[in-house]
């Protein structure tokens, strides 16, 4: 049997379900009764199932309508939202945007600008994904993503625009009970080198990767994110600079300790960067938010210096 579920008789059992009796749901629907009834009673021969159960005063969903009740709603949603996405499209709105954030700048500052991308009802999907030094500019060269925050560095190429969005400090971190924390201060190079460094592995795929602020260390500890390297470092397997934004709560509780040395790493500009040339209103808007120097505005943006 080839059963055809339209998206009439869906929105008849949906109005049926809200206004509670066959006739309130025809006049929400601005039919006559007997229309309605055709619909279910169709519906109930097409399915060979019974969608009401009719032995009490008012009909009521059995199970199965239930089921369809329940169900046809998410596929009336969808409906809905692919009509609107479509409109959206045809209008110059992308049905997706990709946006890639590198590991040390996080996700934190973005999702407050998505908090109001959304807030004003747009349906543009929006995809992002974590990158690493100069992963992040080859995302962008690729096409795996149309707009990257945090990248660092002069971009690599000449089609490529970026913004300056802010600074990120480092400073040189270890576990509390480090025995670090018990040599004489500012830390020479050598004093390092007796300990695991953790370093956060450069995402590019094809490009020679980069690398920024490497101490020389005993061995070498290599993760994914800066979420482990943190975590790598909270637990004394190793040492090595983290940005101050992300860990100042670790500073503060003393889970982690920020110790000076001889040399520091300085201070890391950071933009944001789209390809040159064709984009649609998601990433207009994005840049446009970039440009009027929103991150500035967000709280912990610029990150604290010790």
């Amino acid at each position: 049997m080839n059963t055809v579920l339209t998206l009439d008789a869906l929105r008849v059992l949906d109005a049926i379900d809200r206004k509670q009796s066959f006739a309130a749901a025809a006049e929400s629907l601005h039919r006559v009764p007997s229309a309605i009834s055709y619909t279910v009673n169709k519906l109930e021969d097409d399915l060979g199932v019974e969608l009401f159960d009719r032995s009490k005063r008012r009909a009521e969903f059995t199970a199965a309508g239930k089921l369809l009740l329940e169900q046809g709603r998410h596929i009336l949603r969808a409906s809905h939202e692919l009509g609107q996405m479509t409109q959206a499209v045809a209008t110059g709105w992308e049905a997706e945007l990709t946006i890639a954030v590198d590991t040390a700048f996080g996700y934190e500052r973005l999702l407050h600008l998505i908090h109001s991308f959304q807030a004003e009802g747009h349906l543009t999907e929006l995809i992002l994904k974590e990158e690493v030094l100069g992963g992040v500019w080859e995302a962008l060269i690729n096409h795996r993503c149309d707009l990257v925050l945090g990248a660092e560095g002069t971009p690599p190429g000449s089609d490529i625009i970026t913004h300056p969005i802010g600074q990120l400090s480092f400073v040189f971190a270890v576990a509390a009970n480090h025995p670090l924390i018990h040599k004489p201060q500012p830390l020479t190079r050598e004093d390092i080198q007796a300990f695991s460094t953790v370093v956060v592995a450069d995402s590019s795929r094809y490009s020679p990767g980069k690398s920024i602020g490497i101490l020389e260390g005993r061995t070498r500890l290599v993760v994914a994110s800066m979420a482990q390297k943190i975590q790598a470092h909270v637990l004394g397997l190793g040492v090595g600079y983290l940005p101050v934004h992300k860990i100042q709560p670790l500073l503060e509780d003393g889970r982690l300790v920020a110790l000076p040395l001889a040399d520091a790493l300085e201070t890391v500009n950071v933009c944001a960067a789209w390809r040159r040339g064709y984009h649609g209103h998601a990433l207009d808007w994005f840049i446009r938010h970039i440009r009027a120097d929103y991150f500035s505005s967000v709280p912990q943006l610029h990150d604290a210096r010790l």
